[in-house]
């Protein structure tokens, strides 16, 4: 090769480099691949399944997937906890720096997570858009502790009663149940149905109170007995000592002793559904909208939903909401992953409705509209909604007033506690961290 050959070859060369230095310096900077995330979602079992032989989880792993399909850098693993286990291992979890990154549950529980400082803060979630769609400053406030927001909701629905009306066509006991307008109903005919039943061989009703599972329906029963309440006005103490209560828990532990009412210190609210469902019991007190959607696949009978009975037939009751808390793992990226998730179950309106029917309640949007135009039951249970109560569930020390609440049901119902020596517990245990 000669001189004047070479020395166009390295022209040639230069020229070309100094075009790709050119190239990759003025290239537009790509985003960089967001890294693999994991975060793990533990469910109760709210979801109905689409197929009632499905085992649980089975409705959840879909969405999953869904999620997955839409975001594939990040990876979810499911598990479904039970309402019998499932609070304890929650606290062994948390206690042991294994909690999940996401909970699909209601406010009771998370937002006194989120106020123990085991939660992430959802404020920023919570927009003055969303708050209009859900236009209902009670609901919204239930979401958190005044500060924050820790649960993004996704669906609605009250808690009431059910019977089995062949039952209590049997024993001619519904004579004395209400079944125009809002079913009100009272306390007085609430008894006499109870001792037409028992009168017939048939088994009424549990109060049940083995653990806190599904405690909220024997508080209902309750304090609705005689216009008793679980708090004062202002939610700032537990005042289950009223002369209200105390005539309802004398009535109750009459019925108990007489054995027109079954004391169930063995089985929580999922045990007494059950029963109730076999057809071993007459009526529930602990039935709502995923309980009748989860269970009536099963059941050959007739049910009817009803309010609590009450003095003045005037119920005061208490209502569901489902949502998700993001625990606080010190992750930002899985942080950043569980926000993305809960918003893609809550806020779209394919995937949004479609969680909102599987939990056979009431949207908490509004734009999602009537999910269950010309529903005889729901329009009910729209009826119902104008009874809700004041929502206690997220005050301080809630998850220590439980555990107060089912023990003592079982010392004075069993008989081994006065009343007064129960209420007294009671009163001092549930106010003791408040």
């Amino acid at each position: 090769m000669n001189k004047k050959t070479l020395t166009t070859i390295l022209v040639v060369l230069l020229v070309i480099a100094a075009a790709v230095a050119i190239y990759f310096a003025t290239k537009p900077a790509q985003e960089p691949k967001e890294a693999a995330t994991e975060i793990t979602w533990w469910a109760f079992p709210t979801f109905a399944q689409k197929d009632a032989k499905d085992p649980a989880g089975t409705y959840e792993q879909t969405l999953v997937d869904a999620f997955q399909a839409k975001y594939p850098n990040i990876k979810v693993k499911l598990e479904t906890i039970d309402f019998t286990s499932g609070p304890e291992k929650l606290v062994a979890a948390i206690e042991g720096n294994k909690a999940p990154d996401v909970l699909f549950d209601a406010p009771g529980r998370i937002v006194e997570y989120g106020m123990n400082g085991k939660l992430v803060s959802l404020n920023d979630l919570f927009t003055d858009e969303l708050k209009a769609d859900i236009n209902n400053e009670g609901l919204v406030a239930a979401c958190g502790d005044g500060t924050n927001y820790w649960m993004y909701p996704l669906s609605s629905s009250p808690f009431y009663m059910a019977i089995n009306k062949e039952a209590f066509e049997e024993a001619d006991a519904l004579q004395y149940v209400n079944l125009e307008g809002d079913r009100t109903w009272t306390t007085e005919n609430y008894v006499k149905a109870l001792e037409a039943l028992h009168a017939a061989g048939k088994l009424t009703s549990s109060v049940y109170c083995m653990n806190q599972g599904g405690d909220q329906g024997t508080r209902a029963l309750i304090n609705n007995l005689y216009g008793g309440s679980m708090a004062n006005a202002d939610l700032t103490k537990y005042e289950v000592d009223s002369p209200e209560n105390r005539k309802a828990l004398e009535l109750v532990k009459k019925l108990v002793d007489d054995k027109v009412l079954e004391f169930g210190p063995e089985i929580n609210a999922g045990g007494e559904i059950e029963l109730f469902v076999n057809k071993t019991l007459a009526m529930t007190i602990c039935w709502g909208t995923t309980a009748a959607k989860i269970n009536t696949p099963n059941m050959d009978f007739t049910q009817v939903w009803l309010p609590f009975p009450s003095d003045d037939g005037k119920p005061v009751l208490e209502y569901l909401i489902n949502g998700f808390g993001i625990f606080d793992n010190k992750d930002e990226a899985r942080v950043k992953a569980a926000k993305l998730f809960v918003q893609f179950l809550c806020d779209s309106e394919e995937v949004g409705k479609a969680n909102v029917l599987a939990t056979g309640a009431f949207p908490v949007r509004t734009s999602f509209g009537n999910l269950y135009e010309g529903n005889a039951d729901y329009e009910l249970l729209t009826a119902f909604t104008k009874y809700y109560g004041p929502y206690y569930n997220t005050m301080k020390g809630f998850a220590n007033m439980r555990l107060q609440w089912w023990t003592m049901l079982q010392a004075y119902l069993s008989g081994n506690t006065s009343l007064d020596d129960a209420l007294a517990t009671f009163q001092t245990e549930s106010n003791k961290d408040l």
